[in-house]
């Protein structure tokens, strides 16, 4: 996983490296250009090995480790750059202030330039440069000793394909919408595009029960008698050209095929086969809709009767516009009772629970873990059948990295959703990691964060940044990443299964503190947040004195729970003792807290940029330092 956050991070890095910018700060400061060139040289060495290192990650920690210690040189040249272009942008405040410092705007910059401090006073950019050079080496080195090869390396093995045979008996929770879905099916008067066929997709989160419900629909007895063909094509991740779509669709209906038919002849037959005749065609997996080529393979099927049918399961909104679908179903998840009496069935010998009623409890509580994900409940109830034993039941709920309960089968599943994410679009995923589970989050705070990080870039296209944030968000919509709150109809929250993955994407670098709970803090963390609890209405000085040890640390960020309670005290401690120990902030947020003053110390910090509505507009600076640096100090 982290080597589309690497690829993506090291591209902003190769482009940063070669800007005139950087050229023409290397050449007033009289430093050796060769130095940055081996520092890139290095690092497109270990970026070739990235893609097999992502791949072996799962099953050895060591390739794990390996992409760790990579990603933490990125960050590192990232601050070194950040530091340039502070001292860049020092330099011409400075020279502006020289020339006129009569205008009430330079007045305000030179307030800013105080702030900024020269980047370099205890090491030298050169040193900087030759340590990471070092670090590279180190990791050049190991690559070779771990075997990783260059290029493409190991992919991601692809789910087997889907069949349309089901065992109902497995299935709870979707008799309603199989009604309503039958009711569609056997309808000729639906459709409302002008064509002889209706699209109607069903779509949801990795292991939510499309392909399940689509059986249910295929092997109904009543839409079994309505139709003259049926079809069951899977089109997996591999699997999407259109010329392969068309002979298993051939094949289905009892067409003959030649290897060497061309697409034309493929597309003669298919029209011959359906001409006049009513069909049902299952598109089970539709991933990628830019390759297959919906109007090419639409075409041959008009030929078809009124009222031939298409249906179609994908994890992406995208597809169901494309195939211009007249019904679209999001698959829900299950109700805890239902999920309940999946887990029973595969749980307990003969699906019956009743002999255990010490594991009940326990049981339901591993239930509610799932959030209703079927995949989820199945992988779980497989894991705990024959186990009778109380305490082993418990070992499974109370399991600190839960989601490796289920590893053999819902992480890959996500793993693949994950994969076909634009690189840009994992980082914002990743970076969401950071909130707690069940954290319910504002789109256009996300976005501002986002921004903050620099994780948004415009590319060829001279777009806003917010406009480059919400295509990001709404592609993680459309993919079910993120999912509309139920609570707050304004707000979005994340499964907790998909949490999992963006935990295990970001490992070490993001870090949670809930209440006395922390995470392993180290140097390595680069972003920290908190979730305060009502009951605890002051944070002492002790809460976060261990984040001191991120000395790298680019977020500080608060997460109030319960905004209806007020403000929470803040030891001035932590403004005093603990922020000005961080350079490289890029996101403050400590809007939830109040305290007497804010120490002379905390304008150390650099890359301001002012968030939320109660500090006034004089005091916003927007777009410094080329980014969007979020600064919400406390309520006084």
């Amino acid at each position: 996983m982290a080597d589309a956050l690497l690829s993506a991070s090291l591209q902003v890095l190769f482009d940063r490296l070669a800007s005139p910018e950087l050229i023409n700060f290397i050449r007033a400061q009289k430093l050796s250009h060769e130095l940055l060139t081996n520092f890139k040289r290095k690092l497109l060495f270990v970026h070739k090995a990235l893609n097999d290192a992502e791949m072996k990650q799962f099953s050895d920690p060591l390739f794990k480790d390996w992409l760790v210690q990579v990603m933490d040189v990125v960050y590192h040249a990232e601050d070194l750059l950040d530091e340039i272009a502070t001292d860049a942008l020092r330099s011409q405040i400075e020279a502006a202030d020289s020339q006129d410092s009569g205008t009430h705007q330079v007045w305000n910059w030179k307030k800013v330039s105080a702030w900024v401090k020269a980047p370099f006073a205890s090491q030298s950019m050169e040193s900087r440069v030759k340590g990471l050079i070092s670090l590279l080496e180190n990791t050049a080195q190991e690559k070779v000793e771990l075997g990783l090869k260059e290029g493409e390396g190991e992919k991601l093995s692809p789910r087997s394909p889907s069949t349309s045979l089901v065992d109902e008996s497995f299935v709870y929770g979707r008799n309603e919408i199989k009604e309503e879905m039958v009711k569609w099916l056997l309808s000729d008067k639906e459709n409302a595009t002008g064509n002889n066929i209706d699209v109607i997709s069903i779509m949801g989160m990795g292991g939510s029960g499309k392909t399940t419900l689509a059986q249910l629909l295929y092997n109904h007895d009543r839409v079994k008698q309505h139709f003259h063909l049926k079809a069951w094509v899977c089109v997996s991740t591999e699997f999407f050209l259109i010329e392969e779509v068309t002979k298993s669709f051939l094949k289905e209906i009892g067409s003959e095929t030649k290897s060497d038919d061309t697409l034309n002849l493929l597309q003669l037959k298919l029209k011959e086969s359906v001409g006049n005749k009513k069909f049902l065609l299952v598109l089970d997996d539709v991933w990628d809709m830019k390759s297959l080529d919906w109007d090419g393979l639409r075409i041959p099927l008009l030929a078809a009767a009124e009222g031939s049918k298409i249906v179609v399961t994908s994890r992406s909104e995208t597809a169901a516009k494309i195939m211009r679908a007249i019904r679209s179903h999001h698959l829900g998840t299950l109700s805890p009772e239902d999920s309940w009496s999946l887990l029973t069935k595969l749980a307990f010998p003969n699906g019956d629970s009743s002999a255990y009623p010490q594991l009940e409890t326990i049981g339901r509580e591993i239930v509610d873990k799932c959030q209703g994900l079927p995949l989820a409940v199945k992988a779980l109830g497989s894991l705990l059948y024959s186990k009778a034993d109380k305490r082993e039941w418990e070992d499974i709920l109370n399991s600190k990295t839960w989601h490796s309960q289920t590893d053999h089968e819902i992480l890959p599943s996500f793993r693949l959703s994950y994969q076909h994410l634009s690189p840009p679009v994992k980082r914002c995923f990743a970076y969401c990691s950071i909130f707690a589970k069940d954290h319910e989050f504002d789109k256009k705070k996300l976005i501002l964060l986002w921004m903050a990080e620099g994780l948004l870039h415009a590319g060829q296209r001279d777009e806003r940044m917010e406009e480059v944030g919400e295509s990001c968000f709404n592609e993680l919509e459309a993919k079910s990443f993120f999912q509309k709150s139920i609570t707050k109809e304004s707000c979005f929250v994340i499964h907790d299964l998909i949490h999992d993955l963006a935990q295990h994407i970001s490992g070490e670098f993001c870090v949670q503190l809930e209440q006395y709970k922390v995470q392993k803090i180290t140097e390595m963390t680069r972003h920290f947040c908190y979730s305060n609890s009502d009951d605890d209405r002051m944070v002492v000085f002790q809460k976060f004195e261990a984040v001191g040890e991120a000395k790298h640390l680019r977020t500080f960020l608060d997460e109030k729970k319960y905004p209806y309670f007020g403000f929470y005290t803040l030891s001035k401690r932590v403004l005093q003792n603990i922020l000005p120990k961080f350079k490289s902030l890029r996101v403050l947020s400590l809007c939830a807290y109040k305290t007497t003053e804010v120490p002379d110390s905390i304008h150390n910090l650099t890359q301001l940029c002012y968030l939320d509505s109660w500090i006034s507009p004089q005091h916003r600076f927007k777009d410094y330092l080329n980014q969007y640096v979020v600064y919400a100090i406390c309520k006084q």
